[in-house]
């Protein structure tokens, strides 16, 4: 499928499946979606702790670097884990622009190393932050009980409704920690039901620009 870069709403840029008139990250503003979804409505519950984060579509790397700016602040040790089925290529992360648009020039090397380390291995990013990229489909995750935080960042169910399945679901359950909190930019009614039937406590909150709502979903 044609795939091009485009500038998003906050002037970060992202990459649009042309096919699909999707976008990996919000058209409204690709870094002010991240922050809003992933680190206000995730990763700021957690503070002063070791923590494993599991990302659902790894894509241009985007949340996990900006979460590697974010966890020190915090106080936090952070394994995390990305799953990935189509690596996004180099030639597409050359005209991205986050380190300028994050002011982030000096992490450059951190980026590069996120993109170039190999798949399926734990690689230390920084001190207190390790990363392991898993290439395969979300419904080939069978970890249990590890993960204290998910960033459900797939493609939307409008494309590949089969990502957000009461399926895909149980597998994030039981992936998760209980007292582990899933993250989404997602909003609808399917997707919450899907949610509830598998035993998720499911809240709406406030969405990024663009968007009026978002789910999140806690294990008990």
């Amino acid at each position: 499928m044609k795939r091009e870069i485009i500038t998003t709403g906050d002037g970060s840029k992202t990459i649009q499946i042309m096919d699909w008139q999707e976008q990996y990250h919000s058209k409204h503003g690709a870094i002010q979606e991240a922050y809003h979804v992933f680190i206000k409505s995730g990763l700021d519950l957690f503070k002063d702790q070791e923590i494993q984060i599991l990302e659902i579509g790894f894509g241009t790397g985007l949340n996990a670097f900006i979460t590697l700016i974010e966890f020190e602040k915090r106080n936090l040790q952070i394994g995390y884990t990305g799953v990935e089925a189509y690596p996004v290529s180099n030639e597409e992360l050359d005209q991205l622009n986050y380190l300028e648009e994050l002011k982030s020039l000096s992490r450059k090397d951190d980026f590069d190393l996120m993109h170039s380390s190999p798949w399926a291995q734990e690689i230390e990013i920084a001190k207190n932050f390790s990363l392991n990229k898993q290439q395969k489909f979300f419904k080939e995750i069978d970890a249990l009980n590890t993960y204290h935080l998910i960033y459900f960042d797939a493609f939307g169910a409008r494309v590949q409704p089969e990502l957000w399945t009461v399926e895909i679901f149980k597998i994030m359950f039981n992936a998760m920690k209980s007292g582990g909190y899933l993250v989404t930019y997602a909003a609808k009614g399917s997707v919450r039901r899907a949610m509830l039937e598998v035993g998720f406590l499911v809240e709406r909150l406030p969405g990024p620009p663009g968007k009026r709502e978002m789910l999140r979903a806690k294990k008990e």
